[in-house]
């Protein structure tokens, strides 16, 4: 694992027990990024620890939640609308055109509870809005993609 400061290799370590301990089905990709993969029902969590400056790390937990719906203005009103209501995590678009939801925390201060209560949102939220997204504006649920793969 390839870590680009001591704060992100901490954090990293910090986190690993406490989802291995939660997510019975975590893996940890061959690749040397300091990421993990949560799957649950039609959706897939990822936790990834970034450097903030020298200082500080941060966690983002995110999903992609469908590829290749139609970015209507209508699916986006609806998306700008569920983030109003959301506790937890916030629906984006990435560079790509896919809607992902995601959540940031910052890793010094991060405790277990919090980090296992994001990724608890994000998950749930991508299983639960996937499949009215596609039904509506189409596109592929995350699992849909990878099982084409």
């Amino acid at each position: 694992m390839k870590f680009k400061t001591a704060v992100q290799q901490q954090t990293y370590e910090k986190i690993q027990p406490w989802l291995a301990e939660s997510y019975p089905n975590l893996h940890i990709p061959p690749y040397e990024l300091p990421i993990f993969v949560v799957p649950m029902g039609s959706a897939t969590a990822m936790v990834e620890v970034s450097p903030l400056g020298e200082d500080e790390a941060l966690i983002l937990v995110w999903a992609y939640v469908v590829t290749g719906a139609d970015l209507r203005p209508d699916l986006l009103r609806f998306l700008l609308q569920k983030n109003y209501e959301l506790q937890f995590g916030v629906f984006s678009i990435d560079e790509d055109g896919d809607i992902r939801i995601h959540a940031s925390l910052i890793g010094s201060t991060c405790d277990k509870k919090e980090l296992l209560t994001s990724l608890s949102a994000v998950l749930e939220t991508a299983d639960l809005y996937d499949d009215d997204i596609v039904k509506t504006w189409g596109g592929k649920r995350a699992l849909d993609r990878m099982l084409e793969k």
